[in-house]
């Protein structure tokens, strides 16, 4: 990933191929690296995507939230002088995604959802761990997908470093509470766009019901479940999550 890795500015971002634009948001654990198998697939297949370091743990305390987390996504794709693109949002991701859709769906060309936030409450706050030892927090990385060697030393080592950290564990709760705040259920019947959910049947932070609401209140939402997988189908699956994405996008004909 870090050969693909542009910082110009206040933004860090992987990039690689040519033609319509797909950004891809990721949640509060793992970054980039969950993303490898979309962005080494879809970059040889006439798009390019672009993978944004969102500044989760470096905005301001009282902007840190689900708001100005979109705000930045306006200000990368200004910057990135791109109108329109597809957007693939991953649990908080996923929030940014349809909270920045609300009001700027003109640039957005499609939404892709996996274990998006947004109508669950408890899947941000609960599920992250607030402190504990080092098996306490290899455990509940490992919960988080169907098959537990997924999640690797290099990302639990992470989640260990983020939640001993007291700047990132308040911001951490910051965006937690702010998840909660911009529950989306109200807007979504207003979000005339090609959406597509991908969902890990077995997902223990957003359940599969979540998934059932968010194609019953999007207008044109189809949705497609990937068996014996967690909240992270394009790292646990990514060649089922590709397949179906790829399916999806010459369908809509994006």
């Amino acid at each position: 990933m870090s050969k693909n890795f542009i910082t110009e500015g206040k933004f860090s971002y992987a990039e690689e191929g040519e033609g319509q634009p797909i950004i891809v948001l990721h949640g509060l654990m793992g970054g980039l690296s969950n993303f490898e198998g979309v962005l080494n697939y879809f970059s040889k297949r006439g798009y390019k995507v672009i993978i944004p370091q969102l500044p989760i743990y470096t905005l301001p305390l009282l902007k840190t939230n689900v708001k100005n987390l979109s705000k930045y996504l306006k200000d990368f794709m200004a910057f990135k002088k791109i109108n329109k693109a597809i957007l693939i949002g991953n649990s908080l991701g996923g929030h940014i995604g349809l909270y920045f859709t609300k009001f700027n769906s003109k640039n957005v060309a499609g939404l892709i959802l996996a274990g998006s936030s947004g109508l669950y409450e408890k899947s941000l706050g609960d599920t992250y761990p607030k402190r504990g030892d080092y098996e306490y927090i290899k455990k509940k990385a490992e919960e988080v997908f169907y098959d537990p060697t997924v999640a690797s030393k290099e990302m639990i080592d992470e989640v260990y470093a983020s939640v001993n950290d007291r700047h990132k564990v308040i911001r951490t709760l910051a965006i937690a509470k702010s998840a909660i705040r911009h529950n989306m259920a109200k807007d979504l019947p207003d979000m005339n766009i090609p959406a597509c959910i991908i969902w890990g049947k077995n997902d223990p932070v957003t359940p599969p019901e979540v998934a059932i609401d968010f194609q019953r209140l999007l207008p044109d939402a189809d949705l497609f479940w990937v068996e014996k997988c967690g909240h992270v189908p394009m790292m646990e699956h990514p060649d089922e999550f590709n397949r179906i994405l790829e399916n999806w996008l010459k369908d809509r004909n994006l």
